[in-house]
């Protein structure tokens, strides 16, 4: 009887010690699902303990107010999701982020405006972008213009850390506004290679 006593005593110690162990070293592997619209997040612990409730909730939120952010990127987004899961008590967090274009490669929303890719692209349209700095001249891109804001482009020529970016449509739009003739060109520029969002790969 006493034997049994000691056994159960020492098997009392070694699962708190357990427990112990696992709650100072919890172990949380999150995985993002997105295809630029639409977000799935899977959590998993250590023996398959179930995360907290509101946290999954909470990190779709999260990525779903950044994933048209143009200033977001994979490794900023990994971040962020990590210090949620440290506020449910996780501090060995792995995060990676699966798209239609492979693992830890972010797509983005965006919307055409304008003509000035007529007939590629027309106004209104939806895009899907991934984001990257690997792309080549005929691409078409989404970049950052100090005056219009985003703008969506071919690119016409790579000059080092310059990028050249020009418009599809070639027409000329002549306007009279009461006084004089305005002549309006579809816009090509210059922009700094950080300046390319990314590539666009899906038009809807």
């Amino acid at each position: 009887m006493r034997k049994s006593y000691i056994l159960i005593l020492l098997l009392l110690v070694v699962a708190i010690a357990t427990g112990l162990y696992i709650h100072e070293n919890k172990t949380l592997d999150i995985i993002i699902e997105t295809d630029g619209t639409s977000v799935t997040v899977k959590s998993s612990t250590l023996f398959f303990n179930p995360t907290p409730p509101g946290m999954e909730e909470e990190i779709a939120d999260y990525i779903q107010t950044v994933i048209d952010d143009p200033e977001s990127t994979v490794d900023s987004i990994k971040a962020d999701v990590k210090n949620i899961a440290s506020k449910y008590g996780y501090n060995n967090v792995n995060v990676q982020l699966k798209s239609q274009f492979g693992v830890d490669q972010l797509p983005m929303p965006a919307i055409v405006k304008g003509n000035s890719m007529y007939p590629t692209l027309k106004d209104g349209q939806r895009l899907i972008v991934l984001k990257t700095k690997n792309f080549k001249v005929g691409d078409i891109v989404v970049a950052k213009h100090p005056e219009y804001g985003l703008i969506v482009k071919r690119v016409g020529k790579i000059e080092g850390d310059k990028v050249y970016l020009i418009s599809d449509n070639k027409n000329v739009e002549k306007v009279y506004t009461g006084t004089t003739m305005v002549i309006r060109v579809p816009l090509n520029t210059w922009v700094h290679r950080s300046d390319i969002i990314g590539v666009v790969k899906e038009v809807m």
